[in-house]
Order: structure tokens, then sequence, then C-alpha cells
């Protein structure tokens, strides 16, 4: 079994998409910025504070001859000797510690990174064996109207969302209302439900009444879906359905 080292060098990167060229971290306890360590043994927030030529980082066991350094994150970046033990306790007690910056570790990258490759390779393997008439089914429910689109274009563009966006495409798979929301829109496709403005309309030649109304920020087909499934609008689905047929 591999041993791990008691003390290790350590490296901190910022977070965030955007990373400033340089940072300086907060050292010291402030009314501008707090620096508090909440103490679980005697329920008390202790004052952290940065010093190099001090044995602790919390302000009440260190002695009046405190030296106070700059922490700076360069490129995004911190590193961190091992014979720097105050400065890496100090980091991992800093209140930004997870908000603002993260120590790097490589294990646990790769374990996400892994993840991640795993939820892809599922979600292409589900989109390349989906039959024909799945593979319409799950393009409706993604793009709407697939009618004029060859299999091969549908089966590309279920590819290429299920690599990109592998967790959303599982979960769309899985569904029990897939079917169901890929024959709601394909009622839409075929002109046997229309929108106008706010409101959902009936289209075949016995009705052309109004179905439903969308709430703002709602999503048509859900809306719909909801009403046909519904005791009032169980015969409408049935009709839509025979409609669709003939």
């Amino acid at each position: 079994m591999k041993k791990t080292a008691k003390f290790t060098n350590k490296a901190y990167r910022l977070l965030g998409d955007s990373t400033p060229l340089s940072y300086m971290l907060p050292t010291r306890h402030t009314k501008r910025f707090p620096i508090l360590h909440f103490d679980e043994e005697t329920g008390v927030n202790r004052e952290l504070r940065y010093s190099p030529n001090q044995k602790s980082i919390y302000v009440d066991e260190q002695d009046a001859n405190v030296i106070l350094e700059a922490i700076i994150f360069e490129d995004g970046l911190l590193q961190v000797r091992k014979n720097n033990q105050i400065l890496q306790q100090f980091l991992e007690k800093h209140p930004l510690n997870g908000k603002m910056f993260e120590v790097i570790d490589n294990e646990r990258d790769a374990s996400e990174d892994v993840e991640i490759l795993n939820q892809e390779v599922d979600a292409l393997v589900e989109a390349r064996s989906l039959s024909v008439e799945q593979l319409v089914e799950v393009g409706r429910v993604l793009f709407g109207n697939v009618s004029k689109k060859s299999t091969a274009e549908i089966r590309r563009d279920v590819l290429v969302f299920a690599r990109n966006e592998p967790a959303e495409f599982l979960n769309i798979i899985s569904d029990p209302q897939l079917k169901f929301t890929a024959q709601v829109q394909s009622f839409f496709d075929n002109g046997l439900i229309v929108k106008r403005g706010k409101d959902i309309y009936f289209n075949t030649k016995s009705n052309k009444k109004r179905m439903v109304v969308i709430p703002a920020g709602e999503d048509e087909v859900y809306i719909v879906s909801s009403y046909l499934q519904s005791e009032e609008g169980e015969q409408a689905f049935k009709l839509l359905e025979k409609s669709l047929k003939n």
C-alpha cells in the first residue's frame, strides 16, 4: 500500500472560468473582510492571521513579533512548499477556500474526469443503440420538428447532443414521459394543434377551439402534455391521435 507523506508540497488554484493574472489573498482579520475560523471544541470564532515567523495561524496564539507577508496567486496559481506548514494550514482554514480558490488534487480531478468521460460514453452508447422510431421520438423532444430531416441527420444531431450534454441526454431517454412528449410534438409538427400568441388551439377538421393558455415562462409541449394526460384532455388526445393516423 502506498504511504501518504505527512508533509507534502501543495498547489492551489483560483476558481472560476476567468481568473485574474494575479490575486492577493486577504491575510489578516479586518472589519471589511473578517477572517475567522469556528472552533468546534470551544464554540468560538477565532481570528486567523498569516505570519511566516509564527507557529500558529490563530491570533490568540501568536506573540508580539508578528511579521506579515502577502499571499499572491500568479497566473491563477500558488505553490506552497512542504516546509511552509503555517501557510498550508492558513489556506486550509481560510473562509475563501472552496469559494475563491482550492487545493489542486490530481487524484480527485482524475476521478471527476473519469466520471464525466464515462457519462459521455454511456450517452453515446445509448444514442447509437436507438431504433429509428426511438430516434425520431428523441429528436422531436430535443429539436422539435424533425420531419424534414433524414434519419442520418437526426442520428448525427442526437449523437452530437449526447456527446455535448450527456447528463441531460440520459435524463431525457430515461424519462417515462418521453414517448408521450414526442407524440405531442408530432401533433404540433403536423399542424393538428397550433400556437397563437400564448394560446394553444386545436386545428383539426372538426375542432378549432382553444385548448389551453401557456403561462409565461412555461414550455408549451409540457403544458399541452399535462392537459392531454388529464381527465379533461383524455378524449382530446384520442381524437388527435386518430387524426394523426388519418
